[in-house]
This record gives structure tokens, C-alpha cells and sequence, in this order.
């Protein structure tokens, strides 16, 4: 698995020869070990696959960002999917809020000339009124729409790739059990643009899609739930061993374990 957009092709294709019949014990311990910080998902390459979303945000992103003066990506991550953009804006920052990314990020993008700036996920954004031609973002953990309403300019635009609605609640659900209808449908599409427009913005397009993911051994598992740290909330390998194994077990027999994750891409501007 390679998020979406650090490559807009297709999907990934087979099962590495290498993680065949090890151990749980061996394919558990690799995937602990392997850092977490950033959104390169290269590691998941051969041991598990997902489709991309027909739209190619990283692609779209770049040529919004070849058109504007100023931009800000929010949610940066490790400024992967930012630093695909053949031409960045003379002003162009970007916000992250986890420590580990925001010294990536400002490693990657400040040859480039973006300012990382730390700000945590729930805090107002640290701009000004009215900065920025183009606000970017790519699976933000959640899109405040009257900060971006206001941080934009006139006639800007917000352009975004976000996650669905029960996005690989397989996997949640696996572990954590049923989960409550309004935990399903959070992050509803028809209701972020409700919000969009309660903040003043126009929506330009909305798009969605669902999208078959395979696990090929326990070791993605366990490696996607580090790294995606809100699917299952305080995740180790230790405290949930029983059904890791359990899960070995059943992908050993059975085969791929099978989740769908949930895209939408949202694109709004302000009058």
C-alpha cells in the first residue's frame, strides 16, 4: 500500500515472496520496528495493496498550485504529496501537528522554500485574514471551515482530498468491535459541505469513491494501525495480540484480509 497520490497510478500488484510463512512472531516484530513518521507508505510495497482514487489529487493539487501566488497546505504530513508539485507559489507555507512530521516536513519542503509551521490539529490557523490564493489538503484530520474561509483571499480556492465515511472499518471494526451509526457516518461528504457553505464558501466539485485495500500479512496490519494512529485508538501489538494472531491465522488460510476505504475530493471557493 502506497497512499494514494505519493504515486496517482493504478494499484499495487502482488504478494512479496518474503513475507511468505514467517512467523507471527517475525512479521510482528518487523512491522514494530519500522518508523512511522511521514506519509511514505513505500514500506507497505508486496505486503499490501490499495486502489487509488480515480481522480489523481497529487496531480490536480500541482496544477492548482502552478496557477497561484500564494498556497497553504494544511495537515502536511511529511510534505510527501506537497513536494510532488512541479512549481510551488513564491509564498507557500504549510501546517503539521505532530512533532515527528513537522521536523520531516521542514527537511523536505524548506529547499523549496515552504515554511513549515507546528500548529496543532484543533488550533486556529496562525495567518492572517485573507493570505492565500489556494488552501490544499490531503486526508486532513478534520477540515475547519471557517479557519479556511478566513485565512483565504477572495475568490481562492480550498482544494482537498479527505476520508470518507466508515473508511477501512473492517480493520476498526475487527478490533474494536460494532461501531455506534454516528461513528459510521462521521466525516460524511454532505455534511462537510453544509459546513463549507455555513462558513461562506461556494462548492465548486465534490467527488466519491470506495476502495478495495488487501492485507497480505499480519505484519501491515500491525504496521498500518501504527501508523495510522486514529483507526485504533492507543494500538499496540501487545495489547491486542490475541486478535493479531487470530488474524495471522485466518490470513494464512484464507487468504488477503479485505478492507474498503472511503475518498472524497472536495473543491470550494470563496466568493
Amino acid at each position: 500500500m502506497n497512499d494514494e497520490d505519493t504515486r496517482d497510478t493504478g494499484r499495487t500488484t502482488g504478494q512479496a515472496a518474503h513475507t511468505a510463512h514467517r512467523s507471527f512472531e517475525d512479521l510482528v516484530a518487523e512491522a514494530v520496528a519500522a518508523p512511522t513518521e511521514g506519509w511514505d507508505f513505500s514500506w507497505f510495497e508486496g505486503r499490501a495493496t490499495e486502489e487509488r482514487p480515480s481522480w489523481g489529487y497529487a496531480r490536480l493539487m500541482g496544477e492548482r498550485l502552478g496557477t497561484v501566488d500564494s498556497a497553504l497546505d494544511l495537515h502536511t504530513g511529511g510534505g510527501e504529496v506537497l513536494d510532488l508539485a512541479p512549481r510551488l507559489p513564491l509564498l507557500t507555507a504549510a501546517t503539521e501537528g505532530w512533532p515527528p512530521n513537522v521536523a520531516k516536513a521542514s527537511r523536505r519542503l524548506a529547499p523549496r522554500g515552504v515554511v513549515v509551521v507546528a500548529s496543532p490539529d484543533d488550533a486556529p490557523l496562525p495567518f492572517a485574514d485573507a493570505t492565500f490564493d489556494l488552501v490544499t489538503a490531503r486526508h486532513p484530520v478534520r477540515a475547519d471551515f471557517p479557519e479556511i474561509a478566513r485565512v483565504l483571499r477572495p475568490g481562492g480556492t480550498y482544494f482537498a482530498q479527505h476520508v470518507g465515511p466508515s473508511s477501512v472499518f473492517e480493520v476498526v471494526e475487527y478490533f474494536l468491535g460494532p461501531q455506534p451509526e454516528e461513528v459510521r457516518r462521521g466525516r460524511d461528504p454532505q455534511q462537510e459541505i453544509a459546513q463549507a457553505r455555513a462558513a461562506g464558501l461556494e462548492i465548486v466539485d465534490l467527488r466519491a469513491e470506495r476502495l478495495r485495500i488487501e492485507f497480505y500479512d499480519i505484519g501491515a496490519v500491525v504496521h498500518f494501525l501504527r501508523k495510522v494512529v486514529w483507526m485504533v485508538p492507543g494500538f499496540t501489538a501487545e495489547a491486542y495480540e490475541p486478535q493479531l494472531r487470530a488474524l495471522h491465522e485466518r490470513i494464512e488460510k484464507e487468504g488477503p484480509f479485505v478492507a474498503h476505504s472511503s475518498r472524497h475530493l472536495i473543491e470550494a471557493r470563496k466568493p
